[in-house]
């Protein structure tokens, strides 16, 4: 953490959607005072100049696998710094490594990596803890997550997952029986839970929001759809305030219309995601996943038989999607963009806005929403 003054910035405060041309000071990774017009001396502190640039809270991505050739199924730690930098330089400034459906050793190896390394990454993000994507999911909406492998919840498996303490996000279908101790434990230790790679009914669904289901994963994928007669589990999510809906903007994943309707249903309430892999960041060609391969063509990866198999998206880009399909400024979207995010895993009293006393998570863009500079615990970690 570090004592930093940024200078010449235009940053998004309150309520109003016009930046404040202003400064900021930042000091123990914290923002402990700013305002309007020309900085102060920095005294003891560094300085950065913005140059103009807006300043925004820096992006959170709760749903991430992987990126420059790296994936958290890797269980390597150099794999989870690599990933970090290359996320930072995307302006996000804390993530959750993200799991694959796969064996109960292969998890667990992921997952004590991620206990080891959580926290400030050098260079880069901030490892925030992990979102466990499977295995305990519906085959039926399995998307490209391995078939075989695919399960119920079960205590001797589960339980020592739950206790490396880093879990913040699960997926879960909530329609099988022998998941509801699963829901329930993870709710009664803190651990958001999330209805992903569902083929629940909209009634089952809705069993599962009462239960403790508070999150849709990369909503309309993997997951029964909305029709008039059958709501599903899209229906079940967009019609309950009490759950947020990730998405992925691609406009790959999701159609720029569906982007829209959602947005008109949820509006603060959407989280918006990468489902980054390994490819991120990579040229086209073909990448492991468990002892299957993803074909990345045009930057769309696809199992072999044309299942998607997560993205190549960066959460900057995904933000520009997402302020064109739904007719928001630049401005509107990157200061709403991280909020959500981090009430889903409970780090909303001091990440996701610009404000005294909040970590100093930033991002600088420019007008088409760019990312120039990323700054994590007052620390520049990236520059164009």
């Amino acid at each position: 953490m570090s004592d930093l003054l940024v200078a010449n910035v235009r940053y998004l405060h309150g309520a109003d959607d016009r930046p404040l041309a202003g400064w900021l000071r930042v000091e123990n990774g914290v923002i402990v005072d700013g305002g309007a017009g020309d900085a102060p001396a920095a005294g003891g502190a560094a300085s950065f100049d913005g140059g103009g640039l807006l300043l925004a809270p820096g992006y959170v991505d709760v749903h991430v696998h992987g990126g420059m050739g790296c994936d958290t199924m890797d269980a390597d730690p150099d794999a989870l710094i690599a990933m970090a930098r290359f996320y930072a330089s995307h302006g996000v400034t804390g993530f959750l490594a993200t799991t694959w459906t796969d064996t109960r050793p292969r998890i667990d190896a992921a997952l004590k990596t991620i206990a080891q390394c959580v926290g400030r990454m050098p260079g880069g993000s901030t490892l925030l803890g992990a979102h466990l994507e499977g295995p305990y999911l519906n085959a039926v909406r399995g998307g490209a997550q391995n078939l075989d492998l695919i399960r119920r919840a079960d205590r001797d498996e589960a339980i020592p997952w739950l206790e490396h303490g880093v879990i913040r996000l699960v997926t879960v279908a909530p329609e099988f029986e022998e998941n509801a101790w699963f829901v329930h434990e993870c709710r009664s230790r803190g651990i958001t839970v999330s209805m992903g790679h569902t083929d629940a009914t909209y009634d089952q669904a809705v069993q599962g929001i009462e239960a403790g289901v508070t999150h849709a994963t990369h909503t309309f994928n993997a997951m029964s759809p909305l029709q008039h007669r059958a709501p599903g589990v899209v229906g079940a999510a967009m019609g309950d305030d009490r759950v947020r809906c990730e998405l992925i903007a691609d406009n790959i994943h999701i159609h720029p219309g569906a982007i829209r309707a959602l947005w008109k249903a949820k509006s603060n309430n959407i989280v918006l995601i990468s489902d980054a892999i390994r490819a991120a960041g990579m040229p086209d060609g073909d990448y492991p996943v468990d002892e299957r391969t993803i074909y990345v063509r045009g930057g769309v990866a696809r199992l072999e038989d044309g299942t998607l198999a997560g993205s190549t998206l960066t959460l900057d880009r995904g933000v520009v999607n997402f302020a064109r399909a739904t007719g928001q400024s630049i401005y509107a979207v990157a200061r709403s963009a991280a909020l959500p995010a981090v009430r889903a895993i409970g780090l909303d009293k001091r990440k996701g806005a610009v404000r005294i006393g909040w970590d100093a998570d930033f991002v600088l863009l420019n007008d088409d929403g760019g990312v120039q500079a990323t700054i994590v615990a007052g620390e520049v970690v990236y520059r164009a």
